[in-house]
């Protein structure tokens, strides 16, 4: 079976890992439908700290992937059909437009997420410059 997880992955982290292997679990090929960097300004407001090829570089690292592919914030069933997915597997925080038996939800990883960590990098930025 041929499943795709979609992200960001500005900042990657365990829950990234853990759905990766998840899906990976399900599937014989995992692509990462990785959201380009126009999409992640658009939406987000803001520029990610890696680049498109260095983010698809390090998913490609990871033991699960099997290919990275660009792709928009949503995705729907056509952009699955171009791809040839079966599965799309997502956290539980899943907005995309995708029929109802082409998605496994599972529950995102409790505690951490790209936007925690920079939360966390400037709360420690701060403290650091308090200390100098």
């Amino acid at each position: 079976m041929r499943v795709m997880v979609d992200m960001s992955a500005t900042l990657l982290h365990h829950g990234h890992i853990r759905i990766l292997r998840k899906a990976k679990e399900i599937g014989t090929h995992l692509t990462v439908a990785l959201t380009s960097d126009e999409e992640i300004l658009l939406k987000k407001g803001y520029t990610p700290e890696l680049k498109y090829g260095e983010r698809a570089e390090i998913l490609l690292a990871i033991k699960y992937v099997d290919e990275v592919v660009k792709s928009p914030w949503l995705l729907d069933d056509d952009f699955l059909n171009k791809h040839k997915i079966e599965l799309l597997v997502h956290g539980d925080d899943n907005a995309n437009a995708v029929s109802e038996e082409k998605i496994k939800i599972f529950k995102r990883t409790k505690g951490i997420s790209s936007h925690e960590l920079r939360r966390r990098a400037k709360r420690n930025f701060e403290s650091i410059n308090n200390v100098l």
